[in-house]
C-alpha cells in the first residue's frame, strides 16, 4: 500500500514551474505549467487526490518553494541532483520530460533527498559563502597587482602582503600617467577587498559567538586548525551533523579515494571531490596544522578556545589532536608525498570533527 496517491515532480526555473503529477487510481498523470509562483502551484496541488507528496532538484532557486509546501502541509522533497537515476539511452531533456522522470522516481522511491536547512541556517551559509568569494577576490586582486609591479621590473623578495611590502607597493607608484593610473586602480582593488574582508570576518565572528551554531563551535575549536572562522564555516556549511557517521562523513565531503575493482584485482584512485567544496578546503587546510608537534599549553589561541568548550569535549579534542599529529609522523616514516598525507589527515579530521559536533555534555 502506498502511502500517499499522488506523487509531483516539478521542474523549477527562476520564471516558470513545470508539474506532472501521476495518481495511483488513474489511468493518465497530469501536467501543468504555471508562472513562477508557489502558492498557484500549491493550490492546483491541493485540487489533487491525497495525500501528496512533491518533489523538485535542488538548484539555483533554493529552498524557497519547499517551505511554503511545508507551511501548506504538503510533503515536499529537494532531490540531490547528482544522485538521480537516469537511462543512458535518454538523448531528449525537456522540462516536461524531467518533471515527469522525477515524479516516477518518488513513486518507486528513488529519490536522494538534501537537507533542508532552516532560515538562520541558509542566511548564515551565505555569509560564510560571501567571505568565501572575497577570499578569491582578494587571491585575484593581489596577483593583478603584482604581476603589474613584476612586468616594469620590481620585485619583492621578502614576505609579501605585510604592511611593508604594501608601503614598497606604493613607493612603486611612479611612471607614466597611463602606469599610475593602472597602479591605483589594481591597489585600490586590493585595499578595497581588505576592507570587505575584515567586515565579514567581523560579522561571522559576532554570529558565531552568539546563535545557535556558537555550542558547535566551541566544541570544533578544541581541535587544531579548528579557530573561530573555520569551525563556524564547518558548523554552517554542513548543517544537521546526525546525517553522517565518523566513517561516512570523509564519504560525503569527497576526501575518500576512487576505486575501480573488478574480480579479484582493485585499483585506488584520487580522492573523489564530490560534495562540499568549500568545506573539503577548509578541513584541508586545518590538517595541516597538525604536521607539528602537539604540546598542550603552546598555543595561546588553543587554550583560549578550550576554555569555552565543556571538560569531555577538551578531553576529546586533545586525544584527537595526539592522534592526528601521530598519524602524520607515521606517513612521513612511510615516505608519503606531504600533499597525500595532509588530505588522509584532512580525512581523519572530519571524522574527529564529527565525533565533537555530535558530542552532548
Amino acid at each position: 500500500m502506498f502511502p500517499y496517491r499522488t506523487f509531483i515532480g516539478l521542474d523549477v526555473h527562476a520564471r516558470s514551474v513545470v508539474a506532472h503529477a501521476i495518481n495511483i487510481d488513474a489511468e493518465q498523470p497530469v501536467r501543468k505549467k504555471f508562472p513562477y509562483d508557489p502558492f498557484q502551484v500549491i493550490e492546483w496541488a491541493r485540487t489533487l487526490p491525497g495525500p501528496t507528496t512533491v518533489v523538485y532538484e535542488a538548484g539555483p532557486t533554493g529552498y524557497d518553494l519547499a517551505r511554503h509546501f511545508s507551511d501548506a502541509g504538503i510533503e515536499c522533497v529537494v532531490a540531490a541532483p547528482s544522485k538521480l537515476q537516469r537511462p543512458t539511452g535518454d538523448r531528449v531533456k525537456t522540462d516536461a520530460r524531467d518533471a515527469a522522470h522525477l515524479a516516477k522516481l518518488l513513486q518507486l522511491g528513488q529519490i536522494v533527498p538534501v537537507a533542508i536547512p532552516t532560515i538562520t541556517a541558509e542566511t548564515a551559509r551565505d555569509l560564510v559563502r560571501a567571505r568565501e568569494d572575497c577570499r578569491h577576490d582578494l587571491m585575484a586582486a593581489r596577483h593583478r597587482l603584482s604581476k603589474l609591479l613584476l612586468r616594469h621590473g620590481y620585485v619583492y623578495d621578502s614576505t609579501t602582503w605585510t604592511q611593508k611590502h604594501l608601503a614598497w607597493c606604493r613607493a612603486h607608484r611612479t611612471g607614466t600617467p597611463a602606469y599610475t593610473a593602472a597602479f591605483d586602480a589594481a591597489y585600490e582593488t586590493v585595499e578595497q577587498t581588505l576592507t570587505r574582508r575584515t567586515r565579514l570576518d567581523a560579522a561571522i565572528k559576532e554570529m558565531a559567538a552568539d546563535s545557535e551554531f556558537t555550542p558547535v563551535v566551541h566544541r570544533l575549536g578544541c581541535l587544531r586548525g579548528m579557530g573561530t572562522l573555520t569551525a563556524f564555516a564547518l558548523t554552517v556549511e554542513i548543517g544537521d551533523w546526525d546525517r553522517f557517521t565518523g566513517k561516512t562523513i570523509g564519504s560525503y565531503l569527497g576526501l575518500v579515494p576512487s576505486e575501480y575493482s573488478t574480480g579479484g584485482s582493485r585499483r585506488l584512485g584520487a580522492i573523489t571531490k564530490t560534495g562540499n567544496s568549500h568545506a573539503r578546503r577548509l578541513l584541508v587546510e586545518a590538517a595541516w596544522h597538525h604536521r607539528r608537534e602537539y604540546r598542550p599549553g603552546y598555543s595561546p589561541s588553543l587554550e583560549k578556545r578550550l576554555a569555552l568548550a565543556f571538560p569531555a569535549a577538551r578531553a576529546r579534542g586533545q586525544v584527537g589532536n595526539e592522534r592526528l599529529h601521530r598519524q602524520w609522523v607515521r606517513h612521513t616514516v612511510r615516505r608519503k608525498k606531504s600533499t597525500v598525507a595532509c588530505v588522509g589527515i584532512a580525512r581523519e579530521l572530519a571524522g574527529w570533527c564529527w565525533s565533537l559536533a555530535t558530542l552532548t555534555e
